[in-house]
Order: structure tokens, then sequence, then C-alpha cells
């Protein structure tokens, strides 16, 4: 979210129509080979659990029901960030991944992208070809609409859903907590090895408490583009929703734009509401702090002027290693700041 995307996720652009401003740098045509088996490394699915029969009912209420564990999965970005973390491995994903230079996009987390195909990298764009000739036996993405698939475009959304099973990961409306929990409950059933897991739910488990020390400070989260500010609805975002339960007082707009997620302000407006801390979205289609500071009205904000601006990643994969990294980060921030006049 040049335009906002629904932080942690892109969906302000499918909200309010700002498909345009989903486009991230563009890569068209990457073809990195895929890294062998998607099976995760000492999977179930990997051995004898592979004859077995495979269910799993989605956030759509969708039982699926497959002959044996799928093990060449296909995932949005945000999707595939979050098995990554848990030991699944996808051989292909869609969604912003790669940047103009090449390098990875955060929002595909931890995934080694030079081991996975790029079916898209940009808004409405997903090679159905390439789909197809992987031989998929599963495709994963997050939702922020229910039935609506993260990325996958309209246009061919019928073509793709007949190549394999599809399954739907909700984000809207639900904690943080919640996002994860789901995605590990897929991750268990694709056999995988969940390394790492214990530790870094314990360092989630550990910031989260953390969080209870800075309910006296008032934060403004928010993305920035050439010509407005958005000020996200806090109900809308999983990362929020945690953040709120675990004791922060967010900024609630009082009103919000059409589809609920935030609210547009026009730069001269950005002293719309009062704030100690403002948190503004980092991904690659925001401003960056250099360019919201040329905004005379936002330059001029108390916590702007505190040096109370902390950036909010408003990607970190759905998993305990992503958040535990997001949620530590903030902590160290907030305790640098303090309540304002």
């Amino acid at each position: 979210m040049s335009g906002p995307v629904l932080p942690r996720r892109g969906f302000l652009a499918a909200a309010a129509g700002l498909a345009a401003a989903l486009t991230l740098a563009a890569c068209g045509g990457e073809t990195a080979a895929p890294g062998g088996s998607a099976a995760p490394t000492g999977s179930a699915a990997a051995t004898s659990g592979a004859a077995q029969s495979w269910t799993f009912t989605d956030d759509r209420g969708k039982k699926i029901e497959q002959p044996k564990t799928p093990s060449r999965i296909v995932a949005q970005v945000g999707a595939a960030a979050a098995l990554w973390d848990f030991g699944v491995r996808p051989v292909a994903v869609f969604g912003p991944h790669k940047l103009k230079d090449g390098s990875k996009d955060p929002q595909v987390g931890n995934v080694d992208i030079t081991k996975v195909q790029g079916l898209g990298n940009v808004w409405d764009e997903f090679n159905v070809e390439q789909y197809i000739a992987l031989q998929p036996d599963l495709l994963v993405s997050s939702m922020y609409i229910k039935g609506t698939l993260w990325y996958v475009p309209e246009k061919s959304k019928d073509t793709i859903e007949q190549v394999a099973p599809t399954a739907g990961v909700m984000l809207t409306g639900r904690s943080a907590t919640q996002v994860i929990g789901k995605y590990e409950e897929l991750a268990k059933t694709l056999g995988a090895d969940m390394q790492g897991v214990p530790e870094a739910k314990a360092r989630m488990e550990a910031a989260t408490k953390e969080l209870a020390q800075f309910k006296n400070l008032k934060i403004l989260m928010m993305s920035g583009g050439p010509d407005a500010m958005w000020v996200v609805n806090p109900p809308e975002y999983p990362d929020i929703v945690h953040l709120m339960d675990a004791g922060l007082d967010v900024v609630k707009p009082a009103k919000v734009d059409e589809g609920g997620f935030f609210q547009t302000l026009s730069w001269e407006n950005a002293d719309e509401y009062d704030a100690d801390v403002i948190l503004y979205d980092t991904r690659t289609q925001s401003l960056k702090p250099e360019e919201m500071l040329k905004k005379p009205t936002f330059a001029k904000l108390p916590a702007v002027k505190a040096g109370q601006l902390y950036p909010w990643n408003a990607e970190a994969p759905y998993s305990y290693q992503g958040y535990a990294a997001f949620l530590e980060g903030l902590v160290a921030n907030l305790k640098k700041a303090k309540e304002l006049p």
C-alpha cells in the first residue's frame, strides 16, 4: 500500500480500486528454476505419509481432500513466507518477490527466490501456462475478502482453480496469532518439520508481553503516497489487532473510506490526529521518511519533530519467526519514545 497496499498486505488497492498503486518493481518473465521437490525436508509428506490421504479445511469453509499429501505447492508470497518458516518449500510463488535490482522483496520473507519459480511479480500478473507446466498439487493464498484469493487475477481465476485445489487463509478481522495458527495447522498437515518453531514462538510471546509497558503512548499507523497519506483502521489488520490486544493504544480514524481499511487524508491534513509515535509502512511502494518529511504539515507533527517516527513492517510473515523479529524491533523502538505534551 505509490498508493497503499493492505499493510501486511497489499489490500488497499483492491479495497479502493488502486490496483495500479500495487505495481511494485516489475520483473516480468523471471523463470528461476524450482529447487526440486516442494516436500519439506524430513517431512512425512516426503516419506510414508505421502501414501496417505490428505484433508484440510480452509477459511472459506472448504474441505480439500487429496489422495496423498501435496508436495508441489504454489503460494502467494505472503503465504509462501509463512509456510517457509514452518518448513514447507513451495516450488513457485506469485506476488511481489523481486525488486528492480533483482534482490528479494521483503514481502517474501525467508523464501530463497533462487530456488522457486516466479509466476508473477506485480498485481494482476500470473503466468498460467507456467503454473500448469509445474503440475502443482495445491495453491495457497491469503485472503482479505472471504473467498477472494490474494493476487490470483480475476481474469484467470477459473482456469487456475481447475488446475489444482486451492486453500485460502483469512486475514481480515483476525489477530496475527489466529492467522499464524492457521498457517501452522496447514504446515503440519503438509508434513513440515517445524524446526525452530518452539524457540520463535517463545520469542514472540516474550516480545508481546513487553508491549504492555507502552500503553500510555498514542500510536498512529500510516502509509504514505505522493499525494495522500493513509491512516489505517486497526480492526482490519491482524498485526494491529495483535498489538492492541497486547495493550498498545493505536489511533482509530473517525471515518474510513469505502472498504473500511483506512482513511485517506491530504498531506495538508496530516495533523488530523494527535500521536506520540508514528509507525510508517516500510514497503517499497510507500514513501520513505525523507520523502514524507518534504510534506510541511507532516514534518511539523510533534512525533516527527521528536524523532518518534519508526518503521512498521506491514508485511511481516505470518509465522512465529516473522512476528518475533517484527515485535522485538518494535519494542526496541518504543523504548526510545516518550509521551508528548
